[in-house]
């Protein structure tokens, strides 16, 4: 029996964030994992047990800090400033982590409804909130989920521009569209 090291378990995660690229987290096996390792699929399913745990440790960096901004966001009594703080963050969030949001690309509902990452919906529900500066008007919540969206499918669009561009051009792009606090 071949020796499993923690080396193979990193492998494994490079070997499956790449997959998840050209495939997708739906269209990829764990036979598809193994094979690009080149190892067996059991080999893959010692150090993970199924295709969401593998997922999970690979967004674990991103969804903590999500997790952060989220605190952040809730220690703000001021829309105003939940509403700064929540457009500066998540695009940070998003510049930090596109490649990990480009991996991801179009499976975002299919994968909210796994148990592993029900808490991110209600994160991502409490950002939008924020952004609309909590806001109930319509107008408001679909220009704050535009963004949401659009922010996300930018910096994985976008890979060839620089961090501080991106940055620059898309809290210019929030400041204008989002609606300011009366």
């Amino acid at each position: 029996m071949a020796r499993t090291t923690p080396q193979k378990h990193d492998e494994i995660l490079a070997a499956a964030a790449r997959r998840f690229g050209v495939t997708g987290y739906r269209g990829t096996s764990l036979q598809d994992i193994a094979s690009e390792v080149g190892c067996s699929k059991a080999a893959v399913l010692y150090h993970f047990a199924n295709k969401e745990a593998i997922l999970t440790e690979l967004m674990a960096p991103a969804i903590e800090v999500l997790r952060a901004l989220d605190r952040r966001i809730a220690a703000e009594s001021d829309p105003e400033s939940a509403q700064r703080v929540a457009a500066e963050g998540f695009v940070a969030l998003a510049i930090r982590f596109r490649g990990e949001i480009a991996l991801l690309r179009g499976e975002f509902p299919a994968l909210l409804q796994q148990p592993d990452f029900a808490h991110v919906q209600q994160i991502s529900e409490r950002l939008l909130d924020a952004l609309a500066a909590r806001s109930a008007r319509a107008a408001a919540r679909i220009t704050a989920f535009v963004m949401l969206a659009g922010i996300a499918e930018t910096c994985g669009e976008f890979a060839d521009v620089s961090d501080d561009e991106l940055r620059d051009a898309l809290l210019t792009l929030l400041r204008r569209a989002l609606e300011p606090v009366h």
